[in-house]
């Protein structure tokens, strides 16, 4: 059967790199073995799901370069829902429950402190009919919960290898709430049997729920997928994202100048067997990608590792595939400002800085007088070429008696305004004799 995964986020806020990680095993899984990335929107919760949002994961998704075949919304699906939930009332593993949930929330508290697991204890289902039409005459609504077969539920987990759930040891969980709205759960395998889902990747918080929701693919007559549950990711601190997704949104890295195969590249690596470097491609780390390469630990993200594998990425990107994207940053140097430059980018945008450097003006940066003086003069015509510099600096270390950091740092700050940077023989060519002898005299050029 063809691989077919889904990636399913909910349109009620941006995409943080957690959920890309996820989005990012199910695409390469998809590049490698052939088959179809369906997108899923989840937005059966109508109150909190904006357009806006779904707009905006698709975007993050289009900067990725990910691969869409298909794309459907749940909101269009209720009628399948229905139907789904209506075969599991008439089976009987679909049962109303009406307590309330601070009714529920004792019942938790008592067994707890009983030191029992806070597990439903089914008293819905002894429940007669004279009660249930006492609790309706009462205006109350009932949520409905699905009936576990209290036995052990066996898969063999891509990720995790082996694995189990008893679920005796868990709650019926409610799939339909009083309101009638579907939680999660009976949506998300309805969508699973229909769409033809071969594989589930999602992070391990997940395992429990996998569970259940085997038990509701079999009950509905269907086939479950493979599962892969993957470690989820922590800071460099070792603390859980979660706390702060705030500040890990894809619009934001993208915003910053990240670029999307650096960022793809760390999150496919971390947590595997591999090392940690850029790829060239997204069909490099689709060739390399193995869920027996993901291990069981918490997989760290570090920004610093990110700004590195980003320059990384840049250092070693030809021109031809940013002359656009420098072009609507204002650089017009061409190929040789960028083989000068981008062995000094963290992002792109630095690219800009730098051209300022070369194309000016750059305030002057006061060095001794009478160095400066001999400098301006010692400038040569040109047109120059990649000995300029040395001729320059040996008329100079000859007229001054300066050299070694004495000779090149003041020459540099005079120059270029910065300390350090690119290959001054490099700069020296671009910037030209017409506002080097300008800048050496203190003006701004």
């Amino acid at each position: 059967m063809p691989v077919t995964v889904r990636f399913a986020p909910s349109p009620t806020g941006l995409l943080h790199v957690g959920n890309a990680r996820t989005a990012l095993i199910n695409q390469l899984l998809v590049l490698k073995q052939g088959g179809t990335f369906v997108l899923r929107v989840d937005d059966t919760d109508l109150e909190r799901s904006k357009k806006e949002f779904e707009t905006a994961i698709e975007a993050d998704l289009a900067w990725l370069g990910f691969r869409i075949d298909a794309k459907v919304k749940q909101s269009d699906r209720f009628k399948l829902y229905d139907a789904a939930a209506a075969k599991l009332k008439a089976a009987g593993l679909l049962y109303p429950c009406y307590e309330t949930e601070d009714e529920l929330d004792r019942k938790r508290k008592i067994q707890r402190a009983q030191g029992q697991p806070p597990v439903y204890d089914r008293a819905a289902l002894t429940l007669t009919d004279a009660d249930k039409a006492k609790f309706d005459a009462a205006g109350r609504k009932p949520h409905w919960r699905f009936k576990l077969s209290h036995t052990t539920v066996e898969w063999t987990d891509q990720v995790r290898g082996a694995s189990h759930i008893d679920t005796g040891s868990i709650s019926d969980p409610i799939l339909v709430r009083e309101d009638g709205s579907y939680l999660y759960t009976l949506p998300s395998v309805v969508d699973d049997l229909d769409l033809a889902i071969t594989h589930v990747v999602r992070g391990e918080d997940h395992v429990t729920n996998s569970g259940a929701q085997i038990e509701i693919y079999t009950a509905l007559g269907g086939r479950p997928p493979l599962f892969a549950h993957t470690p989820l990711l922590v800071g460099a601190d070792g603390e859980k994202l979660s706390k702060r997704f705030g500040s890990l949104a894809l619009a934001e890295f993208r915003a910053a100048g990240i670029e999307p195969l650096a960022l793809s590249s760390l999150l496919a690596k971390i947590g595997t067997s591999d090392s940690v470097e850029v790829r060239a491609d997204m069909a490099r780390l689709a060739d390399e990608f193995d869920f027996a390469k993901i291990g069981r630990a918490p997989a760290r993200f570090d920004e610093a590792e990110l700004k590195r594998l980003n320059a990384q990425l840049l250092h070693e990107t030809p021109y031809e595939r940013v002359a656009d994207r420098l072009a609507a940053l204002g650089v017009d140097g061409g190929a040789d400002f960028w083989d000068v430059a981008r062995a000094n980018v963290e992002t792109l945008g630095d690219a800009a800085s730098w051209w300022k450097v070369v194309s000016g003006p750059v305030d002057p940066v006061s060095v001794d007088a009478a160095f400066a003086a001999a400098a301006a003069d010692s400038v040569p015509d040109g047109p120059y070429t990649a000995e300029s510099w040395t001729v320059f600096t040996d008329a100079v270390k000859e007229k001054t008696g300066a050299k070694g950091k004495n000779l090149f740092m003041p020459l540099r700050l005079a120059l270029t305004g910065r300390p350090r940077g690119p290959e001054m023989d490099k700069l020296f060519v671009l910037i030209g004799p017409e506002k080097a002898k300008k800048r050496l005299q203190g003006e701004a050029a």
